[in-house]
C-alpha cells in the first residue's frame, strides 16, 4: 500500500547554492551570484537525506522572465516595467520548455545541467517535483525550445473579442496594455521603466484583472490563460466542449517534464483552474507515469474535498487550517488557541487528512525566525511536532528553515517582508553557514543553528521509523481546558505515540495523563520514554506523569 507521509523539501537552486555573501539591494548576477545546478552536489543531497526528504522540489526551474541580459544566447531581456526585481519572478514563465539560464555553469547546455540533477537526486533515492503554472504567462511569453509542431499560446487568438473559446488568452479589445503606476519608492531598477511596455490590445492579467492598466498590486507582470471558463457580467460560464486548445497545450506541456524524468508538480494557484481541467489532465499525464504526483497549492477549504475527488490531486496545501492555526499558536496571539488544531483534523479535513500537505514555511510564507513571525526558529518546535505527527500525509520543509533562517534585509523587489525572496539575487546567510562554501557540513552554523538542524533531523527521523505516525490512528487526549497545550495519541498495532506540544510562553504543563483503556488493555502501561529527549517519563499509579516545559514537546512512546 502507498504511504501517503512524505516529506517534500523545498529549495530555489537560485538561492540554495549560491556561496556569494555581498547581498547588495537589487543586486546584479555578478554583484550577488546565483546558484546552479551543478551546485546541488551528491554532499548536499546528502544533506537532505539526513532529513529523510523523499522528494525535493525544486523552484524556479522552468525559465521565467528577467532583466538579466541572455541575448547572446537568443534569449530575450524581460522589460523592467512587466518583471519584478532584477531576476525576476518564477511564477511568470516565459517559456514551458525552457528551464532557467540563471541556473547553468554553461548556459547552452542549461538543460542537459538540469537533467543531471535529476538524475543526481534519483540516484540518491529521492525524487523530483518541479512547479507548473497553470494559470497565467509571463507578457513577454515567447516558447523558443518548444518541439517541432508545438503551436505557441496566442499564436492563432483572435485579438479583437474579450473572449472566445479558440483563444488562449482574454483581450481587451481597441485599449493597450498601460504599465501601472508604481507604489514604490524609487530604487536602482527606476532608470530601467519607462512605462512604454507595448502590449497592444492589452491582455487579461493573471489575477483575473480585466483592464487595461493593472494596478502595481496586482500580478501585472503575467498575462491570464483562457481555460475555456467566459467571464460575463460576474457570472462564469463554462465551454468546455471541445476541450480547449490550453488544456492540450498545458498536457503536453506536463508530459514533456515527465518524460525528462520529473516525479511530480506543485500546481500554483490550482484554485484559479477550472476543476474539470484537473480531472481531466492529471489522468491524461499518469498515463506516462502512474508514479507521478500533483500538490495543489489550495486555499479554500470548501473545495477542498472537490479538487481531491474530483480533480484528482494527490495532496493539497494545509494553510488555511493547520498552518494559519498554529502561526497564531507560535506567535502568542491573543486569539491563539488548541481548538484549531482539534478542528482541523476532525472537522476540516476529516476523511481526507492523509490527503493535506503540512508545513510551518514555504517561499509565500513568512519564515518562522523573522521579526515579523516569532523570531527564534525554537518557539516554533512545537508546532513543528504537531505539523510532523498529527496525519498520514506528506510533510513540507523549506530549505534555511532547518538552521533557523530569519529571512532579514531589504533585498530588493522582496523587500523587508520577513520571507526570503523569490524576486532578487541573493545570499541566505544561515544556509550558507550550512552549506559551507560547498562543503555541504554545516560547519559554519553557530551554536544555535546547529541545535536547531538536530532537532529537525531528530524529528524527521522519528517520524520516518514510526508507523503509528505512517499509518496509525489518532485519539485525542483531554486535557481541560487549557488553550496552550495540546495532546493526541497515535497508535497501531505495534506502536503508542502520546505527543504533547506545550505553546505557553511561560508556564510548565504538570499533568497526570490517563489514558484511555482501551489503549493499554493489551499492552500494560510500564514504560513510556520521550524520543526526542531518549529520556524515560515516569509512570505512577496507570498515569504518565507529564512535565512539560514552556515551549516546547514531547512524543513519548508507551
Amino acid at each position: 500500500m502507498k504511504k501517503d507521509n512524505l516529506v517534500v523539501y523545498q529549495l530555489l537552486p537560485r538561492l540554495f547554492g549560491n556561496t556569494v555573501t555581498a547581498n547588495i539591494p537589487y543586486g546584479t548576477i555578478a554583484q550577488n551570484g546565483s546558484g546552479k545546478f551543478n551546485d546541488i552536489t551528491d554532499k548536499a543531497l546528502d544533506g537532505l537525506k539526513e532529513l529523510q526528504v523523499d522528494y525535493v522540489w525544486y523552484t524556479g526551474i522552468i525559465a521565467h522572465a528577467s532583466l538579466t541580459d541572455y541575448s547572446n544566447y537568443g534569449i530575450a531581456t524581460g522589460d523592467a516595467d512587466v518583471v519584478k526585481g532584477r531576476a525576476g519572478s518564477p511564477y511568470a514563465i516565459r517559456d514551458y520548455y525552457d528551464v532557467d539560464p540563471d541556473l547553468a555553469v554553461d548556459v547552452n547546455r542549461r538543460m542537459e545541467e538540469f537533467e543531471a540533477l535529476i538524475k543526481r537526486t534519483h540516484q540518491k533515492e529521492m525524487k523530483v517535483i518541479i512547479d507548473f503554472v497553470p494559470n497565467h504567462v509571463a507578457r513577454n511569453y515567447q516558447s523558443k525550445a518548444k518541439p517541432a509542431g508545438v503551436v505557441d499560446f496566442g499564436e492563432n487568438d483572435n485579438k479583437t473579442v474579450v473572449f472566445d473559446t479558440k483563444n488562449d488568452f482574454y483581450y481587451i479589445p481597441d485599449q493597450a496594455f498601460q504599465v501601472p503606476v508604481s507604489n514604490r519608492p524609487k530604487n536602482i531598477l527606476s532608470a530601467l521603466q519607462d512605462g512604454k511596455y507595448i502590449e497592444n490590445p492589452a491582455r487579461a492579467t493573471g489575477n483575473n484583472v480585466f483592464k487595461a492598466q493593472p494596478s502595481a498590486d496586482d500580478w501585472y507582470e503575467t498575462i491570464k490563460l483562457n481555460y475555456g471558463v467566459e467571464y460575463l457580467d460576474g457570472k462564469e460560464i463554462k465551454h468546455f466542449e471541445p476541450i480547449p486548445s490550453v488544456w492540450i497545450k498545458m498536457r503536453d506541456i506536463l508530459v514533456y517534464w515527465a518524460n525528462k524524468g520529473v516525479d511530480g508538480f506543485r500546481c500554483d494557484v490550482a484554485e484559479m483552474v477550472p476543476v474539470e481541467f484537473w480531472s481531466w489532465v492529471i489522468p491524461e499525464v499518469k498515463k506516462v507515469n502512474s508514479a507521478l504526483i500533483f500538490i495543489g497549492e489550495a486555499y479554500n477549504p470548501k473545495v477542498y474535498a472537490q479538487y481531491l475527488n474530483q480533480g484528482k490531486f494527490d495532496y493539497l496545501y494545509d494553510k488555511v487550517g493547520l498552518y494559519d492555526g498554529l502561526k497564531r499558536l507560535i506567535r502568542d496571539e491573543p486569539n491563539a488557541n488548541v481548538q484549531d488544531i482539534r478542528n482541523v483534523w476532525q472537522k476540516e479535513s476529516a476523511g481526507f487528512d492523509h490527503k493535506m500537505l503540512r508545513f510551518l514555511e514555504n517561499h509565500d510564507e513568512e519564515r518562522i525566525a523573522s521579526k515579523g513571525f516569532a523570531g527564534d526558529a525554537k518557539l516554533a518546535f512545537p508546532a513543528m511536532v504537531v505539523s510532523a505527527t498529527l496525519g498520514k500525509g506528506p510533510l513540507m520543509l523549506y530549505f534555511g528553515q532547518e538552521v533557523g533562517e530569519p529571512g532579514e534585509g531589504t533585498e530588493g523587489f522582496g523587500g523587508d517582508d520577513n520571507r526570503t525572496t523569490i524576486f532578487d539575487y541573493w545570499g541566505v546567510p544561515n544556509h550558507q553557514r550550512w552549506v559551507n562554501n560547498g562543503h555541504f557540513d554545516g560547519a559554519k552554523l553557530n551554536v544555535e543553528e546547529a541545535e536547531t538542524r538536530r532537532f529537525y533531523k531528530k524529528l524527521m527521523q522519528i517520524r520516518a521509523v514510526s508507523e503509528a505516525i505512517t499509518d496509525g490512528e489518532i485519539l485525542e487526549i483531554p486535557l481541560g481546558t487549557t488553550k496552550k497545550v495540546y495532546a493526541f495519541v497515535r497508535y497501531s498495532a505495534n506502536q503508542r505515540l502520546l505527543v504533547l506540544a506545550n505553546f505557553d510562553r511561560e508556564k510548565v504543563f504538570n499533568q497526570s495523563v490517563e489514558l484511555p483503556t482501551t489503549l493499554i488493555k493489551n499492552k500494560p502501561l510500564n514504560k513510556a520514554v520521550d524520543l526526542l529527549s531518549d529520556t524515560s517519563v515516569e509512570i505512577k499509579e496507570g498515569k504518565i506523569n507529564i512535565q512539560l516545559l514552556p515551549v516546547s514537546a514531547q512524543i513519548i512512546q508507551f
